[in-house]
């Protein structure tokens, strides 16, 4: 575990110095859904809380969007607890009406996720938090990129930091070089309280289908993914056209 926990955590920092992802004075909430990606950000995030050389705060929060409250409300909330830091939990049912009858032609990913960054985007004023966390992961951005191009015909992918309502919030992403498969096998080796995805569309997604498309081209070539990532982070304008 160690060695991969310091190869996670140089990677973080790198991305925290990289894209000035941390301030003085920040109030942070960090969205956590449950899965690998955001406790582990949520972790390294704690961690940086202890040892960098400013001073910020955290507020993990948590959506239940409406599947099975039971199945992670106390688990999350037992961890919050522990980490001895304000949290804040809240029952929705937006995954629960965007895969039902009430949803009419949109997708439900779409609308499911829409409406949670809308509540998390009015949550910083109840919190009073400038910018918000996710766990988007290197592979997140990389599926972003291809998801971008082959269904909508731009060249753009998730920002490691992204300013919103003109600087008013900001999103940053801290995980936002590390491999996904990388975070899952630290996650268990930390036993952090990971739970089941119970959303009926996963796997069977649009992100679902470039997920596979780009697993078989990496098994050709263990180098592929990191050359995508590295012309993502380091493009050149001047041979696109327009």
């Amino acid at each position: 575990m160690g060695y991969l926990k310091k190869e996670i955590n140089r990677k973080v920092g790198k991305a925290i110095h990289n894209f000035d992802l941390l301030s003085p004075g920040d109030s942070i909430m960090v969205a956590v859904s449950g899965g690998a990606d955001s406790l582990v950000m949520l972790h390294f995030l704690n961690e940086w809380l202890k040892k960098a050389p400013i001073k910020f705060s955290l507020v993990p929060v948590y959506l239940e969007m409406g599947f099975n409250k039971n199945h992670a409300w106390k688990r999350l909330r037992d961890h919050f607890t522990k980490m001895d830091t304000p949290f804040y939990m809240e029952e929705t049912d937006f995954g629960k009406v965007a895969h039902s009858n009430a949803n009419r032609g949109k997708s439900p990913c779409f609308l499911c996720s829409w409406w949670r960054r809308k509540r998390l985007f009015e949550l910083t004023k109840v919190l009073g938090c400038k910018k918000i966390a996710l766990g988007h992961n290197l592979d997140d951005l990389i599926e972003t990129f291809f998801l971008n191009m082959c269904y909508s015909g731009e060249l753009c992918t998730m920002l490691p930091r992204q300013e919103m309502f003109g600087g008013a919030v900001t999103i940053i992403r801290p995980l936002a070089l590390v491999e996904k498969e990388k975070i899952e096998r630290l996650a268990k080796q930390l036993r952090l309280p990971v739970g089941e995805n119970l959303c009926p569309s996963a796997g069977i997604s649009k992100r679902g289908e470039i997920r596979q498309m780009l697993k078989s081209i990496y098994k050709g070539n263990r180098k592929i993914r990191g050359n995508i990532a590295k012309a993502i982070f380091n493009p050149r304008p001047e041979y696109l056209p327009g």
